[in-house]
């Protein structure tokens, strides 16, 4: 591995910190190296509206190597650094300012107002600039980031836990748990770095699911649940416990649930949206998702913990209608090591030849406690 690889992969590093607490913002980590390979200071963008990574860590060397330092070394960053004012001034300049000689850069930032011009002042102001390192690795932890951008909408994860024979739960409907509890902790890291967590009526009405953060700390997601006639019970936790204010129900249009009225007390909300063929219409549900929704920012990541029926829903969606996007962007999937023989994980996807399967871009296979995960990504980066 190369010194700059070295240094980038630290950066990333140092980025994920800030997952869960930055959104709609991107996720970047800075490391700066003196020009004996001695790390001078470190830092990352730890809060949405908060001094970016770059500030960070030029404060951190600053104060323990004084500002002359950084006359001769090397700054790392994931993403290109910003070259306008939003609501931090733009970090080029400050690098400029700081006469930082050379920068080393992951990716491109996404961003129109940026794309490219960040690199290109650092050039015309004399800064060597470095593009690349590590790029696959920079644009995989910020797809979600670059994918609303693109697309408006959030980045669907669909998770799934099942056992050795496909099944989600035994004929009775028993559940609990499919997975172990190492794979149920790592769920709930995942709940702490989305900015929503969504999940059908039918997973809503039998489990009764508080979708909220345990296991580990971390900040509590905007909670979805998908109602179309507006029937589940007005009881359940999504609707009544202290999370009740970040809960969104999503409803027919003209449907009004009994529990709209508390809901909506309590600060949560009752989105109706438009039918398509007797079903909620997802693809102008993640459109409004994506936008935003009143006190909601706009949400760039949406994990879908599905049962059967929203699962097949989501992975049959015909790419050719409506907006012509997919509907799930990556499957994390856990197998058990037990057989139970009971209701499957997903139904008729309406594949009739195997040349016609739903394949991969790029896929990984990780242990997780005593059970399997497939963790696939349906786009390239």
């Amino acid at each position: 591995m190369s010194g700059h690889e070295t240094w980038m992969r630290r950066a990333l590093v140092l980025a994920q910190r800030g997952a869960g607490s930055v959104s709609p913002n991107p996720l970047v980590g800075c490391v700066i190296v003196g020009s004996s390979g001695k790390v001078l200071g470190e830092g990352w963008h730890g809060a949405y509206g908060g001094p970016h990574a770059e500030v960070w860590a030029i404060r951190d060397a600053e104060r323990k190597h004084g500002t002359e330092a950084l006359r001769n070394c090397t700054l790392y960053v994931n993403l290109e650094p910003c070259s306008h004012h939003g609501k931090t001034p733009p970090c080029a300049d400050l690098i400029m300012e700081k006469g930082i000689p050379r920068v080393v850069v992951g990716m491109e930032d996404p961003f129109p107002r940026v794309s490219g011009s960040g690199i290109e002042r650092l050039r015309a102001h004399g800064v060597e600039v470095t593009v690349g390192v590590l790029e696959h690795e920079a644009k995989r932890l910020n797809e979600a980031f670059t994918h609303h951008i693109s697309t408006g909408r959030p980045l669907v994860t669909l998770k799934i836990a099942q056992s050795l024979d496909g099944s989600v739960a035994t004929a009775s409907g028993d559940s609990r748990w499919v997975s172990g509890e190492a794979a149920r902790t790592l769920v709930h890291r995942w709940r702490a770095e989305q900015d929503a967590v969504l999940v059908g009526s039918g997973t809503a009405r039998a489990d009764d699911p508080a979708l909220t953060v345990r296991h580990v700390e971390g900040r509590q997601p905007i909670r979805v649940v998908l109602d179309r006639e507006g029937m589940l019970p007005s009881t359940l936790k999504l609707f009544t416990d202290e999370q009740a204010g970040e809960t969104i129900a999503v409803v027919g249009e003209g449907v009004s649930p009994d529990y709209a009225g508390a809901l909506s007390e309590r600060g949560g909300l009752v989105l109706p949206i438009p039918e398509r063929n007797g079903h909620l219409d997802l693809d102008t549900l993640l459109d409004r998702l994506g936008a935003g929704l009143g006190m909601y920012r706009p949400m760039q990541s949406l994990l879908v913990e599905a049962g059967p029926g929203l699962a097949t829903a989501l992975l049959r969606a015909d790419p050719s209608a409506g907006s012509g996007q997919a509907l799930v962007d990556r499957l994390a999937l856990f197998i058990a090591p037990k057989l139970v023989g009971g209701q499957r994980s997903v139904g008729d996807l309406s594949i009739k030849r195997m040349a016609e399967a739903l394949t991969f871009a790029e896929h990984r296979w990780e242990p997780v406690g005593d059970d399997i995960l497939f963790f696939g990504y349906r786009h390239s980066v």
